[in-house]
């Protein structure tokens, strides 16, 4: 198959030529930047996640926040020039497109759409998409509770009418669907599924939605959970014997039976056990329940990359993640689990060990997903800052080239 990502392989790039690349790296990208009405009753008039990224304070000396954006400035998704000037960057890192976060909560509702939605009526850019489905619910707990006058409030519920509403998102979906620049493996769509665990008839979906697209013509879907690799671990579970690794495949093989083509491992649990162990997790963990956050939960990103991937993300239907990053104290202050060191030279060291990682499979499914292109409020991005500039984009597009 000729995989339209891999065509743009050789090409002007800021007047170098790119080589080939080793991976299939397709980058998550959050819609969020942009107001909407619901934001706006919940979080103030014009809120947008820059909202909490720019109010973000240093919570021990060194810590780097807040995180201002560099080349494309305080950007606003609605503006056509600004996602021409993301793919143009991701093009330079190695990215061979997008998965944007779609949300759809049943029986038609959903919301920040608009900037897919112009992606697709206009064409432009001209870069590879592919869909993923954030199938949670929105709670006024998103955001540390003071900055809602609501309190432990639903936003929206995710729901799951059954077949009818299957119907009805796939039908709002199948301009996109259609589109020469979606994203395939095996010569189906790939459709990327936050928490295949609540769908409470997978099967029904799956089926619903592999008939509905033979009857329009178009390919059936490879559908990817979204995976945390590593149940909570807490006092009655830390004497666990069971070793680490094992755990992790266990849990892949039960996403694989439940239904779905492939498995994208989350190892963010795995990684934090495996760099500081189970006892200090459990302590961090009692103290949070207690809403006693005297103690941050940090973690040294050089570890973490370095414990981030098991045999496990060999298997042709299951793939590795590239982590760029782990600050949610934007959202969530002192409760926020964080990552320090997460420079672009440790980046490097774990995207090259995802990427090897991958190698023994063909180049279909040699996959990759980057976390994230653009979730500032989690510390997640490749987008340059003011501190490091380019330096993430380029370290993609050297480990994806070596």
């Amino acid at each position: 198959m000729i995989l339209y990502g891999l065509m743009r392989n050789v090409q002007i790039l800021g007047g170098d030529r790119m080589p080939e690349v080793r991976a299939r790296a397709i980058a998550l990208y959050l819609p969020q930047f942009h107001p909407i009405p619901e934001n706006d009753k919940y979080w103030g008039k014009g809120f947008t996640e820059w909202t909490n990224v720019v109010k973000a304070r240093p919570l021990y000396p060194g810590h780097y926040q807040p995180r201002i954006p560099a080349d494309l400035g305080f950007y606003d998704l609605r503006l056509p020039e600004v996602r021409e000037q993301q793919a143009e960057l991701a093009e330079e890192a190695g990215i061979e497109g997008f998965c944007y976060w779609h949300y759809w909560f049943g029986n038609g509702k959903e919301v920040l759409e608009k900037p897919f939605d112009e992606v697709v009526r206009t064409g432009k850019p001209d870069f590879p998409f592919c869909i993923g489905w954030a199938n949670h619910s929105w709670t006024t707990k998103t955001w540390s509770k003071d900055k809602s006058d609501f309190k432990n409030a639903y936003i929206f519920e995710q729901t799951y009418p059954g077949a009818t509403d299957y119907e009805k998102h796939f039908y709002r979906l199948l301009n996109a669907f259609k589109d020469h620049r979606y994203i395939k493996v095996e010569d189906k769509l790939l459709f990327l599924i936050y928490d295949l665990a609540s769908i409470p008839d997978f099967m029904t979906f799956k089926n619903t939605w592999n008939k509905l697209a033979d009857i329009n013509g178009i390919p059936q879907f490879y559908f990817v959970a979204y995976v945390s690799t590593l149940p909570v671990i807490n006092r009655k579970n830390m004497g666990e014997t069971k070793k680490l690794e094992d755990m992790v495949s266990d849990t892949v093989d039960r996403y694989l039976a439940i239904g779905v083509d492939g498995v994208n491992t989350v190892n963010l649990k795995y990684a934090e056990l495996k760099t500081r162990g189970i006892a200090y997790k459990a302590f961090i963990g009692g103290m949070r329940k207690k809403n006693l956050p005297l103690f941050l939960e940090k973690y040294n990103y050089r570890n973490i990359v370095n414990n981030y991937y098991t045999k496990k993300n060999m298997q042709l239907n299951v793939f590795p993640q590239i982590l760029v990053g782990n600050d949610r104290s934007p959202r969530a202050g002192r409760n926020a689990i964080i990552y320090y060191n997460s420079t672009p030279e440790n980046f490097y060291i774990g995207a090259k060990k995802a990427i090897d990682l991958v190698q023994n499979k063909d180049m279909d499914h040699r996959i990759i997903f980057v976390n994230s292109w653009n979730e500032w409020g989690e510390g997640a991005y490749m987008e340059p800052d003011q501190k490091y500039g380019k330096g993430f984009i380029l370290a993609l597009r050297k480990a994806l080239t070596d």
